[in-house]
């Protein structure tokens, strides 16, 4: 398809154009607008920008990537120099970082433990996943309930509400236990991001389940 081909080619540009991402090993591939990135990349948080820079592009309706992580020869670390570093990063941006645990097998980290905030869980990846010579990162870390299942969907509604942008969104917000179910359509990738981080803040959540749509 025709369009299919301009989404390819302007994700390529995108890649290209975005600093953040060395785009040489990345391949792409897009059928009826979901595109694909496979290949390779110097770094792991190389693997999300991409996505992000994806999901910049106009017509894309989803992402679906099989990227690897190819280390040069000078970002090799050792799994104790990795796992020291990791330490140390927690206990600055993370607030819970004592109640996280660090284990490395092959530049592979994984993060164990347990918090109070979804927010803390998600800050705790994001922060491990931008050091140098990690190749993978699992999350394992556990959220420590700290109010009723039953209010979390209230306190979702109204950080919504508060929100402008997202004030007029036909999002669905459904609660069981412990897990919230975001359904519904919005205009534009950044909405539902914001609709999935006001879950996610809210105490109490172990897992968020985003099945908004762009529409």
């Amino acid at each position: 398809m025709d369009t299919d081909r301009t989404i390819r080619s302007n994700v390529e540009a995108e890649l290209d154009f975005d600093p953040s991402v060395d785009a040489k090993g990345i391949g792409v591939a897009v059928k009826d607008g979901i595109v694909t990135l496979s290949g390779h990349v110097p770094s792991y948080a190389q693997i999300f920008a991409s996505e992000r820079a994806v999901q910049r592009v106009k017509d894309v309706k989803a992402v679906a990537q099989d990227l690897k992580v190819r280390l040069p020869g000078t970002s090799q670390h050792a799994d104790d120099e990795i796992a020291r570093r990791a330490a140390n990063i927690l206990k600055w941006s993370v607030g819970s970082a004592p109640t996280i645990k660090v284990t490395v097998n092959g530049g592979w980290v994984t993060l164990s433990g347990q918090v109070e905030w979804g927010y803390q869980k998600q800050s705790a990846e994001s922060a491990v996943r931008q050091l140098g010579g990690v190749t993978g990162v699992s999350n394992m870390i556990a959220i420590k309930p700290a109010v009723q299942p039953s209010k979390v969907k209230e306190a979702i509604v109204a950080a919504m509400k508060r929100n402008a942008e997202l004030e007029s969104s036909a999002i669905s917000v459904a609660v069981d236990g412990s897990t919230v179910t975001l359904t519904g359509k919005v205009k534009a990738w950044h909405e539902r991001r914001m609709a999935e981080n006001a879950a996610w803040a809210i105490p109490g959540v172990r897992e968020v389940q985003d099945r908004i749509t762009l529409g």
